[in-house]
């Protein structure tokens, strides 16, 4: 895989420079409420700038249906990312037509331009292979290089991704280097004990990386909403809380797996429970109790890990060399229920081990719950991806990157 730095020792000035970027940014309205993946791809555009190229930045953000959509405009993080660089950036409202050709042509050297959502193409996330082609066709005629740097979507076989590398001369940018880097530390000579801890809503997000990982790592903890179903697997009443009933089969496999391989398989000892769902927007006291795991009222919630699996979750991490963390551990948008997920991240913090933050929410939640983030070894920016490259499958644009 050819590196940006070999693309900048070849010379890239005056020459226009494609970057896959991703800007999928959580936005309150027009507000950006996390930059953090703008702020990533920042070295690269810095770097390809400061060597007198023309870069052009494209990225998706959110999920619209193949048609411009004002919802998911990537404007706001056009403006955020002149912002960090201390320039003006162009903006152009289409992906491949006039404004994007225009926005291009008149980029002097070492000036950046981004184009607007590539999912308002169709052709962007097309499953044929003749759309996804055509657009790719339309991209490539606005440059020159063409850079991956959009570790969050490399997961997805998507024309910018996958299709337009092979029309260019390509190479990593810094943020995919460092990721692909760091993910190698977590599949090659990792240091034991090794440690897992997984998180977020559902479990059928994880089954397939808890099935490698059960070959792989020696412990593995067990929280937020996925949590009530390997509860529920154990036999114990989980009330109103967050279910896939249709995936004990086969959480229950993993765990008779675990007990046979010696996979230290930690699940809570007690949870944050009421009656109904917060309100994240008022975040109003909800004056939540605490039962044990095995004790969750009928009419009750499970929304958080309560405090003795705070303890207990903080000694399991303690001693590992390394920590791999993905999901938090409940509701943590809310104050009372912040708690569990704020419980990890210290522990990682205090932590002697490499650690790494598997992106997604669980980087949201190492921001909004305010640790400094050079107190982890890595804070991923791509949580599917990392996820996916952990479960042993090929990343379609790690392999259009390949020489």
């Amino acid at each position: 895989m050819k590196t940006i730095d070999e693309l900048l020792s070849e010379g890239v000035g005056g020459k226009r420079v494609f970057v896959r970027a991703d800007l999928n940014v959580p936005l309150d309205g027009g507000t950006i409420t996390d930059d953090g993946r703008i702020r990533a791809v920042l070295p690269t555009v810095k770097a390809l700038a400061d060597a007198g190229a023309k870069v052009v930045v494209a990225s998706h953000l959110g999920r619209p249906k193949g048609a411009p959509d004002p919802a998911f405009s990537l404007a706001p993080a056009a403006t955020r990312l002149g912002e960090l660089l201390g320039a003006d950036v162009a903006f152009a409202t289409d992906t491949v037509g006039d404004s994007a050709r225009a926005a291009v042509a008149g980029l002097a050297d070492g000036r950046v331009a981004v184009i607007e959502n590539l999912r308002f193409n169709p052709g962007e996330t097309s499953k044929d292979d003749a759309e996804r082609g055509a657009f790719a066709d339309r991209l490539a005629e606005l440059a020159d290089l063409y850079v991956g740097d959009g570790f969050g979507a490399v997961h997805r076989k998507h024309a910018s991704v996958y299709d337009l590398p092979a029309r260019l001369p390509h190479a990593a940018g810094f943020l995919i280097a460092t990721e692909v880097g760091v993910l190698k530390k977590l599949t090659e000579e990792v240091g034991r004990p090794y440690v897992v801890a997984l998180g977020g809503a559902k479990v059928s997000d994880k089954l397939a990386v808890i099935d490698e990982l059960l070959g792989k790592a020696d412990r593995i903890l067990i929280g937020g909403g996925m949590a009530y179903t390997f509860l529920k697997a154990k036999g114990h009443e989980v009330g109103i809380s967050l279910l896939q009933e249709d995936q004990i089969p086969a959480v229950t496999e993993y765990i008779e797996r675990a007990e046979k391989t010696g996979v230290e398989l930690v699940l809570p000892v007690d949870v944050l429970v009421s009656p109904e769902f917060p309100d994240l927007k008022a975040k109003a006291p909800t004056n939540p109790t605490t039962v044990a795991a095995d004790a969750i009222p009928a009419d009750q919630e499970g929304l958080d890990i309560g405090p003795e699996t705070r303890k207990l979750y903080a000694s399991k991490l303690a001693d590992a060399a390394t920590v791999f963390w993905n999901g938090p551990m409940g509701v943590f948008e809310h104050p009372d229920y912040a708690e569990g997920t704020k419980a990890v991240a210290q522990a990682l913090v205090d932590s002697p081990a490499f650690t790494v933050v598997g992106g997604g929410d669980s980087a949201a939640a190492v921001r909004l719950l305010g640790f400094d983030e050079n107190a982890f070894g890595h804070i991923s920016t791509g949580g599917g991806a990392s996820l996916e490259y952990l479960e042993g499958k090929t990343l379609p644009g790690l392999a259009a990157l390949e020489d």
